[in-house]
Order: structure tokens, then sequence, then C-alpha cells
């Protein structure tokens, strides 16, 4: 796959403000759509961890809330963020909600889902908790489903061989 045009994209952080992706240029990406009211809400412990072990290696871990399954981020994006701090320390960043599915989907999640954009890990989001790895040229190289939790070993692998490249 060639380079990703995800980079090129500009998002808002969860506190207001927009950046441009490009920021993240040269790092490792895990991108995941996120929910507070959800089984798998507790994946933000682990995504956390998984942050503090490999931030200093080149690992950005990008949260995207999202409100597409049965309402289970149902916050306003100052609650969302208090969330998170409070109850899971989360200190990786964090992106204003978004739709990552249907008529309002976001670009960035349109890119990643989109068969031609990104055949071999494209696809509907099935979930929340869908994490898509991306290499440090921002091209995708991974993807799992929300019952991959951020401590399973082929998520680990995959993010420590996209580290090395």
């Amino acid at each position: 796959m060639g380079k990703s045009k995800i980079l090129d994209l500009e998002m808002k952080l969860i506190s207001g403000e927009s950046i441009a992706l490009e920021k993240f240029a040269g790092k490792v990406l895990l991108i995941v759509n996120v929910a507070s009211k959800c089984g798998f809400t507790k994946q933000y412990d682990g995504l956390q961890k998984l942050y503090e072990r490999y931030q200093a290696d080149g690992l950005e871990i990008l949260g995207f809330p999202a409100n597409d399954f049965l309402s289970q981020e149902p916050g306003d994006n100052a609650e969302i963020a208090k969330f998170c701090r409070i109850n899971f320390g989360v200190t990786f960043p964090l992106f204003a909600k978004i739709h990552v599915k249907g008529k309002k989907i976001s670009p960035l999640y349109k890119l990643l889902t989109d068969k031609s954009s990104n055949p071999d890990y494209g696809g509907k989001i099935t979930w929340n908790f869908n994490k898509f790895l991306l290499n440090r040229q921002g091209e995708i190289v991974g993807r799992f489903n929300s019952r991959t939790t951020p401590d399973d070993e082929k998520l680990i692998s995959a993010v420590e061989a996209a580290l090395q490249e």
C-alpha cells in the first residue's frame, strides 16, 4: 500500500484545538475508536499501559470517542476527557467525538475502512475498540478487533515489529 493520506488529515483534539495528524509522522500509530460505557471500556487501562511501555520507542495511541454503537459514548468531550483521566489515567492523545460509520463517518475512518484506500485491512467498524496499526510511514499494517486486548501477544508483536522498522 502506498503512502497513507491519513497523515494529511487535520482532526480536533478532545480539548477542541485542531491538530494535523502529520504531527505524528515518523511514529507508529495505534488508532482506536473508544467508548466509556462499553464492555470493552476497561481496555483503556491496557492501552495506557501499552502507551507507557512503548511511547519512548515511538508509539502513539490515538483515541477517537464515538457514540455509534448502542449509545455507549453519550458524554460530551469534556465528560469523556474527565472520565478517561480519572478512571484510567489516560495520557495518550484523545480526540473530539466523531462517527466511525454511517453517513456522517469521519474522513479518518472513511480512509481506514474503505476497501479502495485500505484493501488489506478495510471493512466496517464492528464495535468499539477496533484498532488500526500504522507504521512510521503512515501505512496501515494491522487491524485488530474489539476482543483483541492491548496486552494480546499478536498485537504486541505487531507493535514491536512496526517500531523496529
